[in-house]
């Protein structure tokens, strides 16, 4: 497993496995389904082993991937699904590695196939799934990878399967899709209970980015691993190539009264302006402030928005708190770095912050998890 594919963007991780389903190429889908203490990686984080033993995707920072290719290699001659518990919290090195992430790790590999379809067919449509699979049952009907998949919220192809347990799995199965977070429900039915692991899928947030600058490209990129589908525009057309930004999902050419035309800009749609020229920054600051989205990054010092407000002010326009509020100037978390990819690693910081409702802050100084744990009573339980 090389370093590239075990870096990769969760997005790309998802996509391996609708390509490898597709060609109906051998492989196993590993997942961690259950956290106790510390671990690197949470509930729903994916890894896709093929036959040659490759993988694609993260579950640890490194300790655990060779031995989850040796057991890949056992499913898939096995032909059946199993669970793996890994102890990491003891004294011992344990796998003889070293590891350090204090944690229970309970992970589901089994042998991939089109049962998947449907949750990955939401996925390449941009839209929110959730894959309800089982890990435990006394039930007759059930045994151990049976799954399910909806797609926005609603359950796909349920025949076979109780209403009682429809009816307790669609709500949680909406929350997680929605917020892309995991979490495992113990349903009781009359025939036996049933432990049954949901893994939200959300659709990828989008990031446009205005400018078409040298700096534009490390915020692309960067950007783009973070999971972000990534849009670069452009207003002067010369300039606004998938040549030049080769890491963006899309590049376009328009103008920056134009914008809300040609681009659906929602709750979920992150915007950066840095086009570098007053007057196109201020038309386009002027159509963000007219649509949903929830963050408006504008480089360039206070002073410089101060006079954009003057000039919106001289116009007879002015913006209520609300509104300004989303305007994020000077754009990113102060990291004191000024090389262009410091630069950049504060934009998308920010941006992800906003994205996942945080304060920024050092995790040292952070009371509890680091990771958010997910409220039960949220998830349906």
């Amino acid at each position: 497993m090389t370093d590239s594919n075990w870096s990769v963007p969760e997005t790309a991780v998802v996509d391996t496995i609708r390509e490898t389903v597709v060609a109906d190429e051998p492989a196993v889908l590993a997942t961690i389904v259950g956290v106790e203490g510390s671990a690197y990686r949470q509930p729903g984080a994916k890894m896709v082993v093929g036959a040659d033993g490759d993988g694609v995707g993260s579950l640890t920072a490194g300790c655990l991937e060779d031995e989850v290719r040796t057991l890949a290699g056992e499913v898939l001659d096995a032909g059946e699904p199993r669970i793996e518990t890994f102890d990491l919290t003891g004294d011992d090195d344990v796998w003889g590695l070293g590891v350090g992430c204090n944690g229970v790790i309970r992970m589901l590999l089994e042998p991939l196939d089109d049962s998947l379809q449907p949750a990955l067919d939401a996925a390449a449509a941009g839209e929110n799934c959730a894959v309800a699979t089982v890990l435990e049952s006394d039930h007759p009907a059930f045994a151990l990878g049976d799954r399910l998949c909806g797609r926005e919220g609603r359950f796909i192809d349920t025949e076979g399967w109780p209403t009682a347990l429809i009816e307790r799995l669609s709500e949680p199965a909406a929350t997680l899709s929605a917020a892309g977070k995991a979490d495992t429900i113990d349903i009781s039915l009359e025939a036996g209970s049933v432990r049954v692991f949901l893994d939200g899928i959300a659709a990828p947030p989008e990031l446009l980015v205005f400018g078409t600058g040298h700096d534009v490209r490390p915020v692309v990129e960067l950007a783009t691993l973070a999971d972000f589908q990534v849009t670069v525009v452009g207003f002067r057309g010369a300039t606004a190539t998938a040549e030049r930004f080769p890491s963006a999902d899309r590049v376009i050419s328009t103008s920056p009264t134009a914008v809300r035309e040609e681009i659906d800009i929602d709750e979920r749609t992150y915007t950066v302006v840095m086009t570098h020229n007053f007057v196109d920054d201020r038309l386009t600051l002027a159509e963000l402030t007219q649509s949903a989205t929830p963050y408006i990054g504008l480089m360039g010092p206070t002073d410089r928005f101060s006079e954009m407000l003057d000039a919106f002010e001289a116009e007879g326009q002015t913006f209520d708190r609300a509104t300004l509020d989303r305007v994020y100037t000077p754009i990113g978390i102060d990291l004191g770095g000024g090389a262009p990819y410091q630069i950049a690693t504060s934009i998308v910081s920010e941006v992800l912050a906003v994205h996942n409702d945080r304060t920024p802050q050092h995790l040292s100084d952070k009371d509890g998890p680091i990771h958010e744990r997910l409220d039960r009573d949220t998830a349906g339980e």
